[in-house]
């Protein structure tokens, strides 16, 4: 069976449930093989650009698993937002690795304010996206060439999906689990979890 590889980014401020939430998702996603033995559909990892330990919003310490440099191949990756965006989005090496890493997955997902490293890696051009409820004025007046959606979860433009502020990443990962395996999957994840979810097939 199929098992995709998911890297979520992580770094000083970020915010912990942006990470933490679609984290939770694709890790204890499983589904029953003709024998009846789970299988993890999902290997998720996280990276940061050095590698070493960063300090997430609130004081939260996480030693990722790569840096830019020994991090592998990857299907999907997870953009995560925060505080820490504000000065992210002027890191070149940060932007450049998610453009080039754009061109090697083959989904690259957002939260929250994650959309601005979209946008700034110039992903978001001619696109619609949504972020933060708080940011989106922000991000209309910085990224006029995107089509800033509010009052939604996520936006879907295929290869990129973004989300909106915070426990919205949640969303985001139970509709890509819904796309990759299905409605069956993602609500026995969501009961797993306990959490309510509405897919696109219940709207």
């Amino acid at each position: 069976m199929k098992r995709w590889k998911v890297g979520i980014l992580l770094f000083d401020d970020a915010e912990v449930l942006d990470f933490a939430g679609p984290f939770e998702v694709f890790a204890v996603t499983s589904v029953k093989q003709n024998e009846g033995e789970l299988y993890s559909p999902f290997e998720v990892t996280t990276i940061s650009e050095t590698g070493q330990m960063i300090t997430a919003r609130n004081g939260l310490k996480v030693q990722p698993d790569y840096s830019f440099g020994s991090a592998p191949a990857y299907d999907l990756l997870v953009i995560p937002g925060g505080m820490g965006t504000r000065g992210l989005v002027h890191n070149k090496a940060v932007v450049a690795w998610i453009a080039e890493r754009f061109a090697e997955v083959q989904w690259m997902t957002s939260v929250c304010t994650g959309s601005f490293l979209l946008a700034e890696a110039g992903l978001l051009e001619g696109k619609q996206a949504t972020t933060h409820w708080a940011s989106i004025e922000r991000m209309r007046n910085t990224y006029p060439g995107v089509s800033v959606e509010e009052n939604v979860k996520y936006v879907d433009e295929g290869r990129i999906v973004t989300s909106a502020g915070i426990s919205a990443g949640i969303n985001m990962a139970f509709h890509m689990v819904n796309r990759l395996l299905g409605k069956e999957v993602a609500q026995e994840t969501a009961r797993r979890m306990e959490y309510d979810i509405i897919l696109d097939a219940d709207k």
